[in-house]
């Protein structure tokens, strides 16, 4: 896959049906455990989707049904992952002043260090903070729509800061990656969002 074509990954990847069953899911699932596996043996442009059918032991026009190729399968897989931390805040409906689950998306990150880094050497962590931008700042702008304090904020404008708050976490983020993810995740939180609530009016 080309830079240009990884250049906005979400409009790039096909539309998974909304209602997989169980069978489906459990062999999705499967796929993406077996390339987020094999990328930590050895870089993505060495895995073919020949290895990732052999040790998911999936045949290979299951796989193409739902996948162009192991670059939309990665995709998928961190979409799946970044759907799941936005959202997590409004799904179990938290009573706070959060707006994205910041402490658990660090700890979770700081414990998987060894597939980002291989995320890295790949090349395809920048998939995975431009889909985070857009993820991020859908989830930022929603909850800030919940907050009295911003109600009668231009959408223009609301739009506009959420995305600007995106790009802070991810910043924040990778800044605490490239530093040894000493700082404990609720610190990270608690900074992040004191960013937040300052810069509002």
């Amino acid at each position: 896959m080309s830079k240009n074509e990884r250049s906005s990954p979400v409009k790039a990847r096909v539309s998974p049906p909304r209602a997989p069953d169980l069978r489906i899911r459990r062999t999705r699932e499967r796929l993406g455990a077996t390339l987020i596996a094999l990328i930590q043996e050895k870089t993505m442009d060495r895995v073919t989707v020949q290895e990732v059918l052999e040790r998911a032991r999936v045949g290979r026009s299951t796989f193409y049904v739902h996948y162009r190729d192991k670059d939309d399968l990665l995709l998928s897989q961190l979409e799946h992952f970044l759907e799941m931390v936005s959202g997590s805040l409004n799904k179990r409906r938290e009573q706070s002043r959060r707006v994205l689950p910041v402490a658990e998306l660090f700890e979770h990150i700081g414990s998987q260090n060894k597939v980002y880094r291989a995320l890295a050497d790949s090349g395809r962590l920048i998939d995975f903070f431009e889909l985070a931008q857009e993820y991020f700042s859908r989830a930022i702008e929603q909850r800030l729509k919940l907050s009295k304090r911003i109600a009668k904020l231009p959408p223009r404008e609301l739009r506009a800061r959420s995305s600007a708050l995106a790009g802070s976490l991810i910043a924040l983020l990778r800044w605490w990656i490239e530093h040894g993810t000493k700082e404990p995740p609720q610190a990270m939180d608690a900074l992040f969002h004191q960013m937040v609530w300052t810069g509002l009016p």
